[in-house]
């Protein structure tokens, strides 16, 4: 038996797709819901972002969190204060997105917009691992440096799929909710494979010999460079010039309904002090944590990826029809209350209780990405659809570094938090009072919450000015970016 089941797009009903009953019926969705993506967006669109947010983004991410985290405390040997600040300068990259945005918006090279950025982007990340992990003894500042180029090619790439998630989801506002879910999807599965694999690598290669392994996204990003279908651009003179660009970034911005749950977003991120760096190295220490080994604590986030493919199934099947608002509160409620697990683990709450450490962190980790990816899901739909039309990739990436920014100050403030307590590699005293600090801190954006939208999430939320074709627009439309292979660039 069949059941049909009614797609919409732009606002209209498209072509119904079959619903197959019983347990084929689960076996089959995801099939039925890539195929109307693939339909509606074009097959090259999640092709894209698969390679994008799969595995550069999601696999690379992944691996480079746990292999990062044990080079800076086994190879470079600095404090978790230290090496919380490290990895916010190393993150510096996602806060300048607008710079990569308006490169590729209006600086073509050769005639294209797009294939020369990935290869850019490839190259930076393929040369920057390969001279950190040839080389020993590397100075922190340089260290340092080539790490940013790493995740400056990486925030290149992201930049590029940004503009035509923006650009779709302005275009197609049903399927909003759905690009981020396959977003979402891929991130959360190319997480599992990397957190999954990094732990052995360690213990296999080494924190510096496992960072090399790294150049493999890389190479995917240079490749995608190199295979991209993308029509040359003929008109130049069409293309916005830094000046409009920037221009029209700023008139979006005075808008209130653009500039409110912006900072908003900011709020909520910044004041979710990160400490994960004291935690790490609580987790590994032999006399005051439970000291897990390399290959468990690649387990444990295995399993925190997971929870966060959870979070955004249960967004997806669930929660994408709630308002901003509602959705946002709740979330953010939840994301304070969770946080107890981690003081009741420091605390060795959880060994009176018999829970042993292996099994608690596990729930611990589960219960936070679950939360943490249903609380970011709908900021990810809200900022995609605050893009004024013709500026979709700029400022989206605007959008984005103003969350980046909210992390990093989140990253300098934990590791601000954890110097003042004086936590170190092996003092863990005070872990306790940071993460309860931190606890109170993810709770206060909730006074807040009147800057989001109380709207729900398939709604139009820029002011018609902002949303009406332009000439900027028209030359987005022709340059229509296809990943697809040169070779076979048929419809998919």
């Amino acid at each position: 038996m069949e059941e049909s089941e009614t797609i919409i797009s732009k606002g209209e009903v498209a072509v119904a797709e079959p619903r197959r009953k019983g347990w084929l019926g689960y076996l089959w969705e995801p099939y039925v819901w890539l195929a109307m993506l693939a339909r509606e967006l074009h097959g090259s669109f999640v092709f894209g972002v698969v390679v994008v947010y799969g595995i550069s983004q999601g696999l690379g991410g992944a691996f480079y969190r746990i292999v990062s985290e044990y080079y800076w405390k086994d190879v470079q040997m600095v404090q978790p204060s230290a090496a919380q600040v490290y990895q916010g300068i190393t993150s510096i990259p996602w806060v300048v997105k607008p710079v990569w945005g308006l490169l590729t918006d209006v600086l073509p090279v050769a005639g294209y917009q797009r294939r020369p950025y990935f290869i850019l982007a490839g190259f930076m990340g393929l040369i920057s691992i390969l001279v950190i992990s040839l080389h020993s003894m590397m100075p922190i500042f340089i260290t340092v440096m080539l790490l940013m180029a790493a995740t400056g090619g990486v925030a290149i790439a992201d930049v590029i799929m940004d503009a035509c998630i923006a650009k779709n989801s302005i275009n197609y506002p049903q399927l909003a909710s759905d690009i981020q879910s396959l977003c979402g999807m891929s991130s959360s599965i190319g997480a599992l494979i990397g957190f999954s694999t990094s732990g052995v690598a360690v213990h296999l290669l080494g924190a510096q010999g496992a960072l090399g392994l790294l150049c493999i996204p890389a190479i995917m990003l240079l490749f995608l460079g190199f295979i991209l279908y993308e029509p040359r651009l003929t008109n130049y003179a069409k293309k916005q010039n830094l000046l409009e660009a920037t221009q029209s970034m700023w008139k979006a911005l005075k808008c209130p309904e653009v500039w409110r749950p912006s900072l908003y977003m900011y709020i909520s991120l910044a004041m979710s002090l990160n400490i994960q760096e004291g935690k790490f190295y609580w987790y590994t220490d032999p006399k005051a944590g439970p000291a897990f080994s390399q290959e468990y604590v690649g387990i444990i986030f295995s399993i925190g990826s997971m929870g966060s493919l959870l979070g955004v199934l249960v967004y997806h099947k669930v929660l994408k029809d709630y308002s901003f608002h509602s959705l946002l509160f709740w979330a953010q409620l939840l994301f304070g209350i969770s946080g107890m697990l981690d003081l009741i683990m420091v605390l060795r709450m959880n060994l009176k209780l018999g829970i042993p450490d292996y099994f608690f962190v596990i729930i611990d980790e589960s219960s936070f990405h679950i939360i943490n990816r249903i609380k970011w899901m709908p900021m990810l739909v809200l900022s995609a659809k605050l893009c004024p039309s013709g500026i979709e990739g700029t400022f989206f990436a605007l959008l984005m570094s103003i969350d980046n920014i909210g992390l990093l100050s989140s990253s300098w403030g934990g590791g601000m938090l954890l110097h003042l307590l004086n936590v170190t590699r092996t003092d863990f005293r005070n872990l306790w009072l940071a993460i309860l600090i931190r606890n109170v801190m993810r709770v206060l954006p909730l006074v807040m919450l009147f800057l989001v939208p109380k709207t729900d999430q398939s709604s139009t939320l820029l002011p018609p000015e902002l949303t009406q074709s332009s000439d900027a627009t028209e030359t987005c439309e022709e340059e229509n970016i296809q990943l697809v292979s040169t070779i076979q660039n048929n419809q998919v």
